[in-house]
């Protein structure tokens, strides 16, 4: 399939069919129970082809189930290992590829968007895509300066969004929301509902392409000077094509994940941290989508890890302090520092317990500290077996810290910063990397060193 498929009722049916095709293949596995198979194999095996088929799926229709695809594989880590370790493959294919749109598509929508004349301007462009997502794909060509008087030309990045992605997108988030119940089975422990709800929430914003040229924008020049972190210039935009200067990288943070030296984990880890809380310091905003493929290595001259580009800005919070709320910093230190009245208090005052809420704070304290473990180190080694211990603990219904879970309120303003938070720890984990993290909180976090 090489085109975003947009007839909804097609669409529709196919999502709608991930959870019986695993219920059909759970009916087969006990079959072959019944046949004497062991458990394990047929275990393995349901997962095997229940993955296959939902990543296929998800990966082919692009739109919002690519995007829904992608936010599972950044929670890969969270998950039990016997779950993804028989699909780990499929879950990280997600992350730095996808099938192409035709090549006639993609001229339609650079003269719709850039005017007829745009081979005036873009005088090469590759036919093949170097990038796929969700709802657009990538392609690398030359840029003509007309403005200029020595006729200059440079390489840039071409994203083109798929005709029809803002339709798919929203059908098949309602979809994917319909049927999540019949997809718990395959991710145990995982709740797919509100993960599904926040994806709808921001959809808007990464549909608008003037709306990702501005924060680009934003960025590149807060930037401009970063020894380690580049952020491409904005060339041109319309309304679904985007213009951006070249990066050459050989990869994305996936193939760290894959086939990086422990050295490349570490070095990139640090970075993506450092970009993490240096943005909202720098721009007023957080790059929301921390997912690998939008994070380029560039090594140095001699091969050893270099900087980190960064990609993708249609997905930011705009953040309404002007930077990280100084409460997240300030309630860090309070509990780093065992003061568990006053973390209470804090939270309170910040609408995360409700009034007349009761809890008792020596357990807030409890539940809270293995979220700020890796601040209350030198250096923090993120790792699947820690993102999976602190996952269970939370989501165990028969623990304390699920019961105290329930009691607890996210406001509104701090929905996006949770949430990329929890894919940054979950990257972090994927990679396996060690972090100076306390000193980057110190130097960045407002609130946190005070």
């Amino acid at each position: 399939m090489t085109d975003l498929p947009r007839k909804a009722a097609a669409r529709t049916a196919r999502l709608a069919a991930l959870p019986l095709g695993y219920a059909g293949r759970q009916a087969m596995g006990l079959g072959r129970r019944l046949g004497g198979a062991s458990a394990d194999a047929v275990l393995t095996d349901v997962q095997q082809r229940t993955a296959e088929q939902l990543f296929r799926t998800l990966g082919e229709l692009k739109g919002g189930a690519m995007k829904f695809g992608q936010a599972l594989s950044v929670l890969e880590s969270a998950l039990p290992e016997e779950v993804t370790a028989p699909y780990r493959e499929h879950l990280t294919a997600l992350q730095d590829s996808a099938p192409p749109m035709p090549t006639s598509t993609v001229r339609e929508q650079l003269t719709t968007y850039l005017g007829d004349d745009w081979r005036e301007r873009l005088v090469w462009l590759d036919g093949a895509p170097t990038a796929a997502a969700s709802i657009g794909q990538v392609h690398r060509g030359t840029w003509r300066d007309l403005a200029s008087d020595e006729m200059t030309e440079r390489d840039v990045a071409v994203k083109v969004q798929y005709p029809g992605a803002g339709e798919a997108l929203m059908s098949d988030l309602r979809q994917i929301s319909r049927v999540a119940r019949g997809m718990a089975p395959v991710f145990p422990g995982l709740d797919i509902k509100p993960l599904v709800a926040e994806l709808q929430a921001r959809a808007a914003d990464e549909l608008d392409y003037h709306l990702e040229a501005e924060a680009q924008s934003a960025f590149a020049e807060a930037f401009a000077d970063h020894p380690d972190i580049v952020v491409p210039e904005v060339v041109s935009v319309g309304e679904q094509v985007l213009v951006t200067e070249w990066m050459e990288s050989p990869h994305s943070l996936a193939h760290i994940i894959r086939d990086g030296t422990q050295e490349e984990r570490d070095h990139y880890g640090e970075i993506f941290v450092r970009f993490l809380f240096e943005g909202p310091k720098r721009t007023g905003m957080l790059h929301a989508d921390p997912h690998p493929g939008n994070f380029r290595v560039l090594p140095a001259p001699d091969g050893s890890p270099g900087r980190l580009g960064v990609l993708d800005f249609g997905a930011v919070a705009r953040l309404a302090e002007g930077g990280m709320p100084e409460a997240t910093g300030r309630l860090m230190r309070i509990a780093l520092d065992n003061d568990d009245e006053s973390l209470v208090a804090g939270l309170r005052a910040e609408g995360f317990i409700r009034d007349r809420i009761e809890v008792d704070p020596r357990q807030v304290l409890e539940y809270l500290a293995p979220f700020i473990e890796p601040a209350a180190q030198e250096r923090f080694t993120f790792t699947r077996e820690w993102m999976r211990e602190q996952f269970e603990r939370v989501n165990d219904p028969r623990s304390e810290s699920f019961t105290l879970a329930m009691k607890l309120n996210l406001p509104t303003s701090y929905l996006l910063i949770h949430r990329t938070w929890i894919g940054a720890i979950g990257l972090l984990s994927q990679l396996g990397a060690s972090v100076p993290f306390r000193e980057i909180l110190e130097e960045s976090l407002p609130g946190f060193a005070e």
